[in-house]
């Protein structure tokens, strides 16, 4: 596809600065609708990132995001100028989201989908206790901790490394199982996992240690079991500018003082 054939579509968060970036790059480039878009650029954070390919899931829409927030590890630096250039020679990287079914006090079953992590968290004073199972086999009777996550590669660089997990390149295939100030093991720091692992949490003590799962932005509270897997049918689109790849940012996060 030559240069002026992208039909770009154009999303904004709500931040000011991302909000008239997106009508001076209307001014300049014009906007096409985004049920016919060839590709998405998003402007402002790795929220709004997330918040766009969540909004995108049916179609699955490449998403080159340009950064009018604050982290912008998901973003590309923002420039006015080239962009169906830049758009035309960007590299990509595809990402498989995880699966989360949930399960409350009230026996209610609910799903959502994560493209960073699938995160428990307790909700009171009193700390979580978990026991962990995957594919089927008991790996930690009890884990007593404030929570615990299951990351996806994209989102190895964001609450999972926080909580002092592994940053995982874009192709290597692996979940990062990462406890959240663990107490008990003490010394138990996760595991990273094949991607075609199945998780089960089941929550010790829901009524005395109530706890929430997320996934992503989208949490069910008081659950007393939580099953993640990898979505490997959904395959979802970012991209990056030329020389400045997922994977590059990956590695170089990893050097970062």
């Amino acid at each position: 596809m030559t240069q002026p054939d992208l039909r770009i579509a154009f999303a904004a968060s709500d931040r000011p600065e991302a909000l008239a970036a997106r009508d001076r790059l209307m001014q300049l480039y014009g906007s096409a609708d985004p049920a016919s878009a060839d590709v998405i650029v998003a402007l402002g954070g790795d929220g709004f990132m997330l918040e766009t390919l969540h909004a995108n899931l049916q179609r699955r829409t490449p998403v080159f995001g340009m950064n009018r927030g604050s982290v912008g590890f998901l973003m590309n630096d923002y420039n006015e100028e080239g962009l169906p250039e830049r758009l035309a020679t960007a590299g990509r990287a595809v990402i498989h989201p995880l699966q989360m079914e949930a399960w409350t006090r009230s026996g209610e079953a609910q799903k959502g989908l994560a493209i960073n992590e699938v995160s428990l968290l307790r909700q009171t004073r009193q700390s979580a206790k978990l026991r962990i199972t995957v594919d089927d086999r008991v790996r930690l009777e009890e884990l007593s901790c404030d929570g615990c996550l299951v990351a996806t590669a994209a989102g190895s660089t964001a609450y999972n490394l926080s909580a002092h997990g592994p940053i995982i390149p874009i192709d290597a295939r692996v979940l990062a199982l990462t406890p959240i100030s663990a107490f008990r093991p003490r010394r138990w720091r996760g595991a990273l996992l094949p991607h075609t692992a199945k998780v089960r949490f089941e929550v010790l003590e829901p009524d005395k240690r109530p706890v929430s799962a997320t996934a992503d932005s989208f949490e069910v509270r008081e659950v007393t079991r939580v099953e993640v897997r990898e979505r490997r049918d959904i395959a979802l689109t970012m991209l990056f500018d030329a020389g400045r790849s997922f994977e590059e940012r990956v590695l170089a996060e990893q050097f970062a003082s």
